[in-house]
């Protein structure tokens, strides 16, 4: 007999953050830190509007550099005020706004962000394929979308066949997506 994992829905996430919330930044975020540097090194490379969809308690905010605007997005309330504290703490004024929002409804127009990262998003969320179309819509023409996922190049091989699958895009969105499987963990 398979056992099935459980599903994942928005009410689990949601409520999985709340917990991690207060300790996040001592346990996860020291995890996952070189992963978060080395994207948001190369984001500092470009220009223009940046949205960060799962951001978070805001580990990644206070290194973008001052010529980004960014944004923010995460489903928990609880880990976004300690970002927006972080926010406050750092002086970040090219934070551009903070916001309680599924990524896979983003609600922003088409082609709002030049640059669209998610940062060990895409292992956590309910519909990965949901996320992956919104991401795709609200970067713009000539825009970037990076991942950052939890698998790193030495990934077994069945880590990496499902990264591989769920990174399968049509050719338009697979020309734009940039994985960053060395970033992992």
């Amino acid at each position: 007999m398979v056992s099935k994992s459980p599903v994942m829905d928005t009410a689990s996430v949601r409520d999985a953050y709340r917990r991690w919330a207060p300790i996040y930044d001592l346990t996860f975020g020291k995890i996952a830190e070189a992963g978060r540097k080395h994207a948001v090194q190369i984001i500092n490379r470009r220009r223009g509007r940046v949205l960060e969809v799962g951001v978070g308690t805001g580990l990644s905010l206070p290194r973008y550099g001052s010529h980004l605007t960014i944004t923010g997005i995460d489903l928990s309330p609880e880990m976004l005020a300690k970002a927006g504290a972080k926010v406050e703490r750092h002086d970040l004024d090219n934070v551009a706004g903070l916001h309680e929002m599924d990524a896979g409804a983003l609600a922003f127009p088409d082609e709002s962000f030049d640059t669209v990262v998610a940062m060990y998003v895409m292992t956590v969320v309910p519909e990965p394929e949901r996320v992956m179309r919104e991401l795709e819509r609200v970067c713009a023409t000539g825009g970037e979308v990076i991942l950052v996922n939890h698998f790193s190049e030495d990934a077994g091989a069945r880590l990496r066949r499902a990264q591989a699958c769920s990174l399968r895009r049509s050719d338009r969105l697979a020309s734009r997506v940039r994985p960053r499987p060395g970033a992992g963990l």
